[in-house]
């Protein structure tokens, strides 16, 4: 395995249609691993395979609903979603920004796994979120263009600080256990 790197806004692959995956081979596996090892070193919950160069449907998404589970989406499809969230959402390959995206809540994925089988998966809040944005990747859309608008820094240091003092809190929580 090896670390990619990750493309940044302005790199025109960020902007174009990714091709279907046919090949379901030891290419594919080797970076599906990459990825994986440079999804975890960026502490990001999602990539994208354009994210990395590579103009392909594939991703992963950080399964936040099941211990962290890195989930591999092949050729993925959004087959179903229910409800709303809005809330800040960020990108690797957009860093220092934030904007604020309305999502689903709810959101279901037929896909095919590193071995070409086909699946559903299902994720709920910030797994919902992932899939979306992850996919949104695929046809060249970055998440700041779905923004309702972008955070101001000030908004982004108090948003740090609140996320900070709910850590802080569930920490206190489990010391009084």
């Amino acid at each position: 395995m090896a670390l990619r790197n990750i493309v940044k806004k302005g790199d025109e692959c960020l902007n174009k249609k990714c091709r279907e995956v046919t090949d379901f081979n030891s290419r594919l596996h080797k970076l599906l691993d990459d990825m994986r090892e440079t999804l975890i070193e960026s502490n990001g919950v999602g990539l994208a395979a354009p994210q990395v160069g590579i103009l392909r449907r594939a991703v992963l998404v950080m399964d936040t609903n099941n211990d962290d589970e890195i989930i591999e989406l092949i050729n993925p499809e959004i087959i179903e979603t229910d409800g709303e969230q809005e809330g800040p959402e960020g990108c690797l390959s957009v860093p220092g920004v934030w904007g604020i995206v309305k999502r689903p809540e709810y959101v279901k994925v037929k896909a095919q796994d590193r071995d070409g089988e086909w699946f559903e998966v299902d994720g709920e809040g910030l797994t919902a979120r992932c899939f979306c944005h992850e996919i949104d990747h695929l046809s060249g859309i970055l998440f700041d263009t779905r923004a309702e608008r972008i955070l101001t820094p000030e908004e982004m240091a108090e948003l740090s600080a609140a996320e900070d003092d709910e850590e802080y809190e569930e920490y206190e929580e489990y010391e009084e256990e």
